[in-house]
């Protein structure tokens, strides 16, 4: 008996060696990354594919390799923890492909200058651009033009408009922004004890990723909560706006209970405006785990709970994506997204490794052990 026992637990060694050696050879997402059911879908109806489901083998590393690729990054913003996790994702797996990342550009919320960065891309000729465009309408053109010119493209949080997966472009990567939207909403109804009048305040500009989290939000209270109301709508057009926007809808409504904010940047400004306000009571509810909220959460202040992303696997994601594309493989998931990660203060530690690959800031420890 003892002998069966042993020569089970060596062949699950053996088993775990070769599983580990093959991971280790390949790219993947974090296998840790829980099992939470992604439902987004994309402008063109495609659901979503988990990001866990994507791989490159060793095989496959190896081709790309030989081409001697390189790739560019046209980003809308990158002053967030969240977007520099999801560009390191993207050059950390570049570089286990053998892609040169040659430009890395920051639109800054501006089409204008969007446009201008890619066409100078363009003029270096790279492979591979992964892109945010910052308006779909507005981009369309240049992002075009690098379709026409033979680009792989891998969009990311948003796509360009009339631009069709498989035919202009590789695929799309992106959190479950649908799932951000609900997970937010369960997150405040369970502050609130179930009720209560909330406000929304909601990415005001043609970006399919922010809209869907604000619907899914409002949907959410709508039919799953009969004791709360959505009673506030504003609008931000950058992430700058939220303690404005916040303090017009406190003052207009000021026995709010709750706002739900699309994103934690100007969720950071609509608790300055709550605090400037002697709202200390009001709970809001975010998306993105950046390091100003994660502090409020340990801190118990306005923002007590949030949906994350997973960013840098969302990187990771993309950055394999563009590799099917440079293998020409066939039926490309054109939609893929990170399961949306509930974050409250009882697991901030947990989920903040998880979400960025390192351990949380001292800062963020010291204040739970308060």
């Amino acid at each position: 008996m003892r002998k069966s026992v042993l020569v089970v637990m060596i062949v699950f060694l053996v088993l775990g060696i070769t599983v580990s050696a093959f991971s280790q050879g390949s790219i993947t997402v974090n296998p840790e990354i829980p099992d939470i059911e992604v439902i987004d879908e994309d402008i063109y109806g495609n659901k979503a594919v988990s990001v866990k489901e994507l791989e490159l083998t060793p095989e496959d590393i190896e081709k790309i390799k030989e081409g001697n690729y390189t790739a560019a990054l046209a980003m809308h913003y990158t002053g967030t923890d969240y977007m520099r996790a999801n560009i390191e994702g993207l050059q950390d797996t570049f570089a286990k492909m053998g892609v040169e990342v040659i430009a890395t550009t920051d639109a800054q919320f501006s089409a204008e200058q969007q446009i201008s960065q890619v066409e100078t891309l363009l003029a270096q000729s790279p492979d591979i651009i992964v892109a945010v465009p910052v308006e779909a309408g507005a981009t369309s053109r240049v992002f075009r033009q690098a379709a026409n010119m033979g680009i792989k493209l891998v969009f990311m949080d948003g796509l360009a408009a009339n631009m069709k997966p498989g035919e202009d472009y590789i695929g799309a990567g992106t959190g479950d922004n649908a799932g951000l939207g609900t997970q937010a909403a369960h997150l405040l109804a369970e502050k609130l004890n179930e009720k209560g009048k909330v406000g929304v305040i909601f990415h005001d500009a043609d970006f399919h990723v922010t809209q869907q989290r604000s619907d899914a939000f409002e949907k959410t209270i709508l039919e799953e909560y009969p004791d709360m109301e959505v009673i506030a709508r504003g609008g931000i057009q950058n992430a700058n706006d939220g303690e404005q926007v916040a303090s017009a809808m406190l003052t207009r409504y000021p026995n709010l209970d709750g706002i739900f904010v699309v994103w934690d940047v100007p969720a950071e400004g609509a608790a300055a405006a709550a605090k400037s306000m002697g709202r200390e009571d009001l709970i809001i509810t975010t998306t993105d785990l950046g390091k100003p909220a994660a502090l409020e959460i340990a801190n118990e202040k306005n923002i007590q709970a949030l949906a994350a992303q997973l960013p840098y696997d969302q990187g990771v994601a993309e950055a394999i994506l563009a590799g099917y594309g440079l293998l020409g493989k066939e039926d490309i998931p054109p939609y893929v997204t990170a399961p949306a990660l509930p974050v409250t203060k009882d697991n901030l530690l947990e989920s903040w490794k998880l979400v960025y690959r390192e351990e949380a800031p001292e800062e963020i420890k010291e204040a739970l052990n308060k």
